[in-house]
């Protein structure tokens, strides 16, 4: 069980739910308020504000904080039954669940097996590239010698680990084989690292906005979340540094390269200063750098992070998901030797170690690198340019800066109704993923992501859907807010 929420803290939640429900035309009815309300809800599930198994606040509760009758959450709550989102035992409650035939989408979101026609736009990643099945080919190949062995590496294949520190090397970061660990993806990379370096209740600093399964990872590890708000131009250095002072978090969580979701990219100034000051205070640095690769414009990419570590306080993370395809759950961690070593140990309690066919293919993707990346850079700069496009044309209220790398844009819109608008444009067949999705506390209903991962074609026909979403709510009736209760 995850839980429970109190009625108020769900109606804050809920915020203007009145205005939640499906799209409908101008000056009509939105449905019974029974619906919206039920929609609301499902709509929190769908960003991921509640979580599966989270008891909800008993139907009087609710109705109260609300404001509405006991009779209009009892027809949500059994709406939500009937459509398989809420569970109930008489006398005992009702828990937030899962229907059937759904399943958690790659995003993070409730998403149904069955979405042919669906526009997703809440995955930042894009399919394979056509060298795939060729290193999947020469992979079969290499496999014959390591099927005498048991098939357990925890550190990783000799062959990859190689291949990786080479990288790094040819990047101005010199990397020795032995202080890179294989994971099964970037997020793993993540959760070992929690698991190893981060006690119930120490602080970990994040950005706000940050990437969401790394906060989920980050709460599930039932660390302190700190946050740092990112302007509009990325980090203030000074500021940056100062809330890394103050917080003496154990761990600190960043992105500099081509930030999820922002793009924004750390300078060369703060990240030569990041890790004496992380160094001082006693706090570990992971960079994540699963975007560094992608950048389609602009200035070089600055030096690593960890080009400028003395003290092995940074730790880097980076894997095959971005630039060559999700499907391959091949990630990995750069660390001091000793540090991979111990990571290693504690991956032996997870899953012992990644498949070695997959480590023998993401080998044969490396030796790609140059032509798969170029290819890469050109596809997505070309569908970041129509994505941009679009929006200009039909949402020209929308503020956003156009990244110099990564996959997507971190878009302000022209009121705080993200969530809504998430729930509304679903209906039209465009998944997205809204901005609470991003942040520490549950706010940014200002902000949205937009991926520009997929063809254009669905990029400017999503942008359509958004826009008449967006019109949609401003004639949803909006019930006024209720005078609070004097309390003496």
């Amino acid at each position: 069980m995850a839980g429970s929420v109190r009625g108020s803290q769900l109606a804050r939640l809920l915020g203007g739910w009145q205005a939640s429900s499906g799209p409908a035309g101008a000056g009509r009815p939105r449905g019974p308020e029974y619906a919206r309300l039920a929609a609301a809800v499902r709509g929190l599930l769908t960003d991921g504000r509640l979580s599966l198994g989270l008891r909800l606040p008993a139907e009087r509760e609710l109705a109260q904080a609300l404001g509405v009758s006991r009779t209009t959450v009892t027809a949500a709550y059994r709406m939500l039954r009937e459509s398989g989102h809420l569970t109930s035992r008489r006398g005992a409650g009702s828990w937030t669940a899962l229907p059937n035939g759904h399943r958690i989408g790659t995003s993070g979101l409730w998403a149904p097996i069955e979405d042919a026609g669906v526009i997703d736009l809440g995955q930042a990643a894009l399919p394979a590239p056509p060298e795939f099945t060729d290193a999947v080919a020469a992979a079969a190949e290499d496999l014959p010698p390591y099927l005498a062995g048991a098939g357990y590496h925890p550190m990783g294949l000799s062959v990859l680990r190689e291949a990786i520190a080479r990288e790094y090397t040819e990047r101005g970061l010199p990397t020795l084989p032995d202080q890179i660990m294989v994971t099964s993806g970037a997020q793993q990379a993540l959760d070992l690292v929690l698991r190893l370096l981060v006690a119930p209740g120490q602080r970990v600093l994040l950005e706000t906005p940050t990437y969401p399964n790394a906060l989920s990872a980050v709460i599930a590890s039932r660390a302190r979340v700190i946050g740092y708000a990112l302007g509009d131009a990325g980090w203030d250095d000074d500021l940056m540094l100062g809330t890394l002072r103050d917080a003496r978090a154990r761990l600190a969580y960043l992105i500099p390269d081509y930030h999820n979701p922002t793009g924004h990219l750390m300078d060369t100034a703060l990240r030569e200063r990041l890790p004496a000051a992380a160094h001082a205070v006693g706090t570990d640095v992971v960079v994540d750098e699963s975007f560094a690769d992608l950048r389609l414009d602009g200035p070089p990419r600055p030096p690593a992070v960890a080009t400028f570590d003395r003290a092995a306080r940074v730790l880097t993370i980076g894997g095959m998901s971005k630039p060559y395809w999700g499907g391959l759950r091949i990630g990995w961690i750069r660390a001091a030797s000793s540090i991979a070593a111990r990571l290693a140990a504690a991956r032996v309690a997870v899953d012992m170690s990644s498949p070695v066919l997959d480590q023998l293919v993401a080998v044969h993707l490396m030796a790609y690198r140059e032509r798969v990346v170029a290819a890469r850079r050109a596809q997505v700069a070309a569908r970041r340019d129509t994505l941009v496009a679009a929006l200009r044309a039909h949402l020209p209220g929308w503020r956003f800066a156009v990244p110099h790398g990564g996959l997507c844009l971190w878009v302000e819109l022209d009121a705080p109704v993200s969530s809504a608008l998430a729930r509304a444009v679903e209906e039209l067949g465009v998944r997205v993923a809204p901005g609470p999705r991003f942040g520490v506390d549950g706010t940014m209903e200002r902000f949205l992501r937009l991926p520009y991962t997929l063809p254009e074609a669905d990029l400017v026909e999503a942008v359509r859907r958004l826009a008449r979403a967006r019109e949609n709510l401003d004639h949803a009736p909006v019930r006024p807010l209720r005078a609070p209760a004097i309390v003496a």
